[in-house]
Order: structure tokens, then sequence, then C-alpha cells
């Protein structure tokens, strides 16, 4: 299908945020718009928003489910702050969503849900469609539900059946309006319900219903074309963060030439990496989902003794309770990547909501000296990048890694450019061969001061590890206080030494100034734009991004040293600002802090830096 209207405004970059009631389908009708968004060639960013009650009563604001997506011609580092196109399909969904749009946005409603039933729901104490709330917005009230009931009056579809496409006529409204072909979209379906050809013709109907609905009325003078950004030659496509990692894994499993094992409990936000990789079984994948957080480590842990690249993953509640057991792993040296995708906290905290809460979990949540290494994935396609350093490094150094990534990379989605295998770096863990005379559970290289790894079964090789001090070299049972002294100064040293195989701190901008910003995780796209931002303004002002934290890089003290002011940004209450108390006091540090769940946004960052700078 192609538009009919002549007039086509052209747009670099667009903002759009569908919203509904959590059983509307919000979040695939966004991540369909964004399949068509990658096939279209744009760059994008997005951010699925659910609801944090569960079934909350339909209708309320505690129930609206959201998603956005910032898209454009030119390379996209976040998910947008406020939206220039707003779908509504409900009055709660309005009611949560009119802080999140522009002054001037469209806004699409669903009329037939715009009752007096609905604004009571939805907390309303007056019509929004009259009162004058919505003045200055251009308002289409599009009567989404009748028509889409007249789309499939064909069919021999049952009421509730039919009003679970009604968020495809939504989509086939925005396809319209951005010029996109339905021709993907109708391709998901073919795959998706192949079993029910029923469902199939039902969401083309109400797809086509929808777009043509918007050819025809007059509220729409125009539609939108944003030109497709310049990205390189290669094959792409849309991923969130979740499979980005579990895809991260497999590739460093094929580089390292072992099997991949996961063992792992299903906790929010992070249970998608483990049914990714329950797909992947024709890779020898092996994914045990366990009975318990517990059991998914030290079935992970058994995994890698026995030669396999082991993997768990987790949410922070779940990072507490695998704490005993990420000791055990350090103890006996033991390769094992622990993904934690973050969340609010602390306890059972907020499960579908984003946050940095877990570093200082990472970094010091076990019992004796046990340290790891930790990376922080910095955004949805890093996370494919970070999950492959962690593992090759864990893999390297014969030591436990942390993976941090967090809800809103886990759940977004970027574009992915599929790397090929031959261009990922070699790994090569320190595998003993058969029959090695000088064989000792615990000699060390002398660079890394890694142990061994002798795969039970490997002739010759045969040895015992496990969770009681070791003697070094000999790897026998030891309460002898100057080896414990020794062993802990050595798992440390080792930890530190992987500093020596780990970039240096890059800094973007100049490398001395006004102000630094320091940030770590995935806040990495909203910051780079802020600061680029006020870089071609003039302003003295510069970035330096963590995603190595444990060990720092090498450079990182000659990194503050270059400026007046440092800012360290966070979504938490300042864990890594404390950590660089620690390890550089010398430096006086401001904080700007966010702790509500949601994404920093650029206009109160700029806001933030402008005021460091004129003090």
């Amino acid at each position: 299908m192609t538009t009919k209207k002549s007039k086509v405004v052209g747009l670099e970059q667009v903002v759009v945020r569908f919203a509904g009631d959590s059983g509307d389908g919000m979040q695939l009708t966004g991540s369909l718009f964004s399949d068509s968004t990658a096939f279209a060639g744009n760059d994008f960013a997005t951010f699925p928003d659910y609801p944090a009650e569960i079934r909350a009563p339909q209708g309320t604001v505690a129930g609206v489910s959201g998603f956005q997506i910032h898209f454009g011609q030119n390379t996209i580092y976040t998910s947008g702050d406020l939206a220039d196109v707003l779908i509504a399909m409900n009055p709660a969904s309005l009611k949560a969503n009119m802080k999140w749009i522009k002054n001037g946005a469209i806004i699409i409603i669903d009329i037939d849900a715009f009752t007096e039933k609905g604004y009571e729901k939805a907390g309303y104490a007056s019509d929004p469609l009259t009162d004058g709330t919505l003045d200055g917005y251009n308002m289409i009230k599009a009567p989404i539900t009748a028509f889409t009931k007249e789309a499939v009056k064909h069919l021999d579809l049952d009421n509730k059946s039919v009003l679970k496409t009604k968020n495809m006529f939504a989509l086939g409204i925005i396809m319209y309006m951005f010029n996109r072909e339905l021709k993907h979209v109708n391709t998901y379906y073919e795959k998706k319900f192949k079993a029910n050809p029923l469902i199939i013709e039902a969401n083309k109907a109400v797809l086509a219903a929808g777009f043509n609905y918007a050819d025809t009325i007059e509220a729409l003078g125009s539609t939108f074309k944003v030109e497709p950004a310049p990205l390189e030659k290669g094959k792409y496509r849309n991923i969130t963060g979740n499979v980005a990692t579990a895809w991260g894994f497999m590739a460093a499993a094929e580089r390292a030439k072992r099997e991949l094992f996961l063992g792992s409990y299903p906790i929010t936000p992070a249970t998608e990496i483990l049914q990714e990789l329950t797909n992947h079984k024709d890779l020898s994948v092996k994914a045990f989902q366990a009975e318990d957080e517990i059991a998914g480590i030290v079935s992970a842990i058994g995994a890698s003794f026995t030669g396999s690249l082991a993997i768990t993953t987790t949410s922070g509640p779940g990072l507490s309770l695998k704490s005993e057991a990420i000791g055990l792993a350090v103890m006996t040296e033991l390769p094992l990547v622990i993904v934690d995708v973050q969340r609010g906290g602390p306890s059972t905290g907020l499960p579908t909501k984003s946050e940095q809460s877990d570093l200082l979990q990472a970094l010091f949540g076990r019992n004796g000296e046990a340290p790891v290494i930790i990376i922080a994935a910095q955004n949805s396609v890093d996370c494919f990048y970070s999950a492959f350093e962690a593992a090759k490094l864990s893999l390297e150094h014969m030591t436990p890694a942390i993976l941090l990534t967090d809800g809103s990379l886990a759940n977004g989605s970027e574009v992915f450019k599929i790397p090929r295998m031959s261009d990922m770096p070699e790994i090569h863990p320190p595998l003993v061969k058969a029959n090695d005379a000088s064989y000792k559970p615990y000699r060390r290289d002398p660079e890394k001061l890694n142990r061994f790894w002798a795969v039970p079964g490997t002739e010759g090789l045969r040895h015992r590890i496990g969770g009681l001090e070791k003697e070094n070299i000999s790897g026998n049972v030891s309460h002898d206080p100057l080896n414990h002294q020794n062993m802990i100064m050595l798992r440390e040293e080792k930890v530190q030494r992987v500093a020596n195989y780990i970039p240096e701190q890059e800094v973007r901008g100049k490398s001395s100034g006004e102000l630094l910003v320091v940030s770590w995780g995935g806040t990495f796209g909203v910051m780079r734009t802020v600061v680029e931002k006020m870089q071609k303004e003039g302003k003295s002002i510069s970035l330096a991004h963590f995603r190595h934290i444990m060990p720092l890089p090498k450079n990182t003290e000659e990194v503050l040293s270059g400026f007046k002011k440092i800012v360290v940004c966070e979504i938490n209450n300042g864990q890594f600002v404390k950590y660089l108390k620690m390890n550089f006091p010398q430096y006086k540090y401001a904080q700007y802090n966010k702790i509500q769940g949601l994404p920093f946004m650029i206009a109160e960052l700029e806001e933030k830096f402008n005021a460091l700078l004129n003090e």
C-alpha cells in the first residue's frame, strides 16, 4: 500500500509513544512499528514502559502500558524525552502520558473508549476533550473500536477476539502517517498465527482499515517521511538487550570452543535471556530452568567445573540469593558469568522499572574477600559485546565476572548490525593438556595469575577443588594463616591485573576543562546526547562513561585529574560515586541522582550541567 496524500513532510527524527491498557497490546504494537522502522533504514531506540501492578483494574492509570520509540535519519542514542505523537487507547492512558508529550503533539485517541465510565476509572473530574486540557494539541478522535468491529464483521469471531485486534487499527494509522509498507507486518501475522488463518485474516483486515482510515481524515493533512540513516553495509535486525545478551554468550562459546550452559531461575526482567537460549539447542546450548536462584548458580558452577562456558542470569533480589555461591566460584577460581538485569530495589522492589540499583552489591555483596570482574553494558546492542567480553575475561582469567545490564536495556531495542563470527576476538581458555606432569590445581600463569583449567576426565589430571581455603600450588585444604592471606592477595591481584587486558577509559571531548560528566552502564546514550549538544554550543564539558567497573581502567585517575569539576550521574542514590571516593578520595564529586524507575531526560541533565558550569 502507498499513501495518497500529496503533502509529505520530511523530518530528521521523531518520538512516537503508544499507550493503552495492559491488555491492549501496546508492547506488540510498538515492537511491530519498530520492525517497520528497521526495514525503513532508520536508526532507533525504544523504551517499553510496563505497568507495575499485576492485573491492575482495567481502565485505571495503574494498568497503563506504554511503548516509546525514537527514530531518525541520524544516529539515535536515546529513546527520546517527550513524544511528538501519542496514541492513547483510553482515558487512563491519556492521563498517564500527558507529561510525556510535547506541546503541539499529535494525539490519536480511541474516541469509543472516552465515555463517562472511562473518565471515572481514570480519575478525571471532567471531560478532558472539552475542558481545555487538550488545547494546543492536534487531536485525532478515531473510532478505533467501532471501525475494528466493522473491519472484521464478515469473519466468525467472538467479541473478545475482535477487540484484541484493535491495536492493529492504531498501528495502521501510524504506518500511514510515516509512509510505511504493510507487507512486513502482514508477514509477521502469517508466521505468528500460521496455525490459525482466521486470526491472520482478522489482523490484516484491521491493519488495512486503520491505514485506509488515516488516508481519509482531514485532521491528518500530511504524512511524514524520515529518510534512512547512513548505516554501514551489513545485515541488521531489531534486537532487545536480553536477546543481544544471549547471542553474545553464544558467540563467546563458539570462539572459545566451549559448550554453553545456562543455569537460571526466571525473574523479571532477566527471564527473556533464558527463553532465548532455550531456542538454540542446535548450537549445543544447554539451558536449565532451576527450581530457585541458588540451584541456578550452583548448576552453572558444576558445568564450569566440567569445562563449559557457564552463565547464570538474574536480577537484584536473585543476586542476593546467589552471593554465597559466587564466593564458591571465587574460591574455586572457575570461570562463571553472572548476569544481573537490574531493577528498582530494595527487596522485591519495582520489578518492571529500571534502576542502577546493584552496583554496590556486585562489588561487595559477598562474605570474605571475593573480588570479581564487573562490566556494565551501555546500550541494548552493547549487551551483545559486553556479554562476549565478560565471558572472554572470565574464561581467560579463571575468575567469575558479573555483567550488569538493566531493565531499560533488556526490554528496549535498537538496530543491531550482526557481526561476522570471524571478526570477533578469539578466546583462549587456559586449558591443561592430558598427562601434563607439571599440573597442580593452583599453579598460576605468571602474567595473569590465573590457575589452569583441568577438565574432569582428562587423562592424568585428576584433582579436587572446593569451597574450603586451598594451599597455594597444591590445592590441598589449608588452615594456615599465612597461606590464607597469600591466597586472598593472589585472588585480588588476579582481578586487578585484568586492567592490563581492557581498554583505557575514553573521554568524549577534551581531556581537560571545566566539567567532566561521569556515568556508567545504561545511561550512556542520554549522557552522550547532552554532552555533545553542549559541546556544539561551545561549553567546556566532556564525558567519561565507564563500562569497566572492576577493575577500573588504568588511566582513571588521569582522566579525573584533568577537570575543575566532576559530576557523577546515576539512576540510584550514588553508588558509583561512593566507589570513586574510595579509590580517588583526593577529588571532589558533585552528584545528580534519579530514583524514579525512569531514565534521565535530556532537558534535566542539561539544566544541571549548565548550573554547575555557571557556579
